[in-house]
């Protein structure tokens, strides 16, 4: 039988022992929201650069001279999983491109399963011909591979019509038509794991232009991005194909930009 005595000092025991616990809790909780993943760049040199956004996924950044926008950087995403990769789309040559292959097999140690093309621009797919050269299989929806063949650009290998899966380590990435924007067959690029979006040329950076319409469905393009919002309604990072990467109001700036066209 316990004594009024112990029982107080038991008692007293087991309500430090709970603040101690809630105190140990909350120190985990500001820990971990320390320990938020910080983007940093992991590599440069004078054409590319790669920067890595979150755990498994990085930004690979190349250059394109261009006529009416100077020398312009072109964003693309490599997704990662147990030591292999996915690419949406090359650097914009096919020098460039060796580079970035070279890093990923080197640095990242991963072996490529695929690279996308989102459309058929060349700063989507001008550095084709090198992951052909290095065995890596290319993807790419029916209509960017129609429209590369017209314009005398490099082909894509595989085309698809529906959604496409492609596997990497042990997750899944997502490749989907939602309509047309700034071209007829841009598509978007989804990571469930990471929560990340490749919107590619689709999606504009917030405070950018219009930037090139020659290819455009100007009248359409709020609807397509409308579209993959219903679809993926709490992204983590949306990643543009230029500019700075961000989240969800990267698609509801690209909608208000185009709705008043």
């Amino acid at each position: 039988m316990e004594l009024p005595n112990q029982k107080k000092s038991n008692m007293k025991v087991i309500k430090k022992a709970l603040v101690m616990l809630a105190i140990a809790f909350v120190n985990v909780e500001c820990s971990q929201k320390q320990e938020a993943f910080q983007p940093k760049e992991v590599y440069q040199s004078k054409d590319l650069i790669v920067v890595q956004i979150s755990e498994n996924s990085f930004k690979h950044i190349s250059f394109l001279q261009t006529n009416d926008f100077g020398n312009v950087p072109c964003n693309g995403l490599i997704v990662r999983n147990s030591n292999e990769a996915i690419v949406f789309d090359t650097p914009t040559s096919n020098e460039t491109s060796e580079e970035l292959i070279k890093w990923i097999k080197e640095t990242l140690h991963c072996k490529i399963n695929a690279i996308v093309p989102t459309h058929f621009h060349n700063d989507c797919l001008a550095g084709l011909k090198a992951f052909h050269e290095n065995d890596v299989p290319s993807y790419a929806y029916f209509k960017t591979i129609e429209l590369a063949k017209e314009n005398d650009f490099v082909l894509p290998i595989n085309r698809f019509t529906e959604p496409l899966t492609l596997s990497v380590g042990d997750e899944n990435v997502m490749v989907k038509y939602f309509g047309e924007g700034h071209t007829k067959d841009n598509v978007v690029g989804y990571s469930p794991s990471e929560n990340v979006l490749f919107g590619g040329c689709l999606i504009k950076e917030l405070d950018a232009s219009k930037g090139f319409l020659g290819d455009a469905n100007v009248a359409e393009w709020s609807n397509t991005v409308g579209r993959i919002k219903k679809e993926y309604p709490n992204l983590k990072m949306v990643v543009p194909g230029h500019g700075e990467h961000g989240d969800g109001k990267l698609l509801d700036y690209t909608i208000k930009l185009f709705k008043a066209h």
